[in-house]
């Protein structure tokens, strides 16, 4: 068992970024704003990489100077340019372009904001680097775009991921699973969008640092699991991840305060990229349900057996690598 124990550890470390971060797949934004006929302000936020801003660029159409900007410098933890282009004709119409896109794993969020004109909201990816301003957006460019953003987001957050994981280790009942997951949807939907509206403030460090232990508490809860025997938290787990939802939340501002968000299209931006973060999280336990079942069928004889071998395994795991993150968050304070 000892045995077992260690190569299923050292697989979950594996498996698992060494980054504290815990959105390494953060896209990058492109704003551009028409101040005057003609006259385009630009602003351009570049993934950092490592301390180092991704060798992407962003390029204007052809009868737009400059069509480059300077070298973006540091904020916070991301690479900011800024400039002002002026541009012989409209952009709607012409190409847009993220130069060296296509070699990446990231997408690009494009806000175009014409003068006389609704806002365009358009999404680059590294199989579409080079995009087309359409003369007539809808709202539902914006809906697409951030929905698509939550929904590889939770995908591409690891904590969150891990968090939603340990949870359906924690509760075995269908039906108490789906209620803690409601919850922890409607916890982390007020509080992202309380925060990006500005009613809430927050600093990053604490939020994730208390994420970590969010998940260490799950993995504790799974190691004191007893059958026949229901703990609080997995009696009522929504009161749990209601809690953590919360904070959560928090996490997903961040997220979103990097990109930013439409001005004149908030309520429906935030509504997609929580859908978004929902589907992305059903769609990871339908995966997960998905192997048990195939295992159960599979191995009909052995699949208690190793079930009941696995749940320690798992909670140690989890609660390792959760520890991990806590330590490694504190000290980055």
């Amino acid at each position: 068992m000892k045995t077992v124990f260690f190569v299923l550890l050292a697989f979950w470390l594996g498996m698992v970024p060494q980054s504290s971060r815990a959105h390494a797949l953060d896209p990058g934004y492109l704003d551009l704003n028409e101040l005057a006929p003609g006259t385009w302000r630009i602003l351009w936020r570049v993934p950092d990489v490592n301390g180092q801003p991704m060798e992407i660029d962003a390029v204007l159409p052809d009868h737009c100077a400059p069509a480059h900007g300077p070298a973006p410098t540091a904020e916070n933890q991301a690479w900011v340019s800024s400039w002002i282009a002026e541009c012989d004709a409209e952009i709607a119409g012409h190409v847009v372009a993220i130069d060296g896109l296509e070699r990446q794993q990231n997408d690009v969020l494009l806000r175009v904001r014409p003068l006389n004109a609704e806002p365009v909201t358009l999404r680059f990816t590294p199989d579409e680097a080079e995009l087309t301003v359409p003369a007539e957006p809808t709202i539902w460019s914006v809906f697409g775009s951030y929905f698509l953003l939550g929904f590889e987001h939770i995908l591409g957050g690891w904590d969150h991921l891990l968090f939603v994981f340990a949870l359906f280790v924690l509760v075995r009942n269908p039906w108490r699973l789906v209620g803690a997951i409601t919850a922890f949807t409607v916890a982390h939907s007020l509080t992202l969008a309380m925060a990006t509206l500005g009613f809430l403030n927050v600093p990053a460090g604490p939020v994730e640092a208390v994420i970590a232990l969010s998940i260490v508490f799950l993995a504790l809860e799974i190691l004191r699991h007893k059958e026949g025997e229901l703990r609080l938290s997995e009696q009522y787990p929504w009161i749990v991840c209601f809690s953590f939802g919360l904070l959560h939340g928090l996490g997903f501002a961040g997220a979103l305060a990097e990109i930013g968000l439409p001005s004149q299209e908030i309520p429906a931006a935030l509504l997609a990229f929580n859908i978004g973060v929902e589907a992305g999280q059903l769609a990871f336990i339908a995966v997960l349900a998905l192997l048990i079942a195939m295992w159960r069928l599979i191995a009909p004889r052995n699949a208690d057996w190793v079930t009941h071998l696995a749940t320690p395994v798992t909670g140690y795991a989890i609660g390792c690598i959760s520890l991990y993150w806590l330590i490694e968050r504190v000290n980055g304070f």
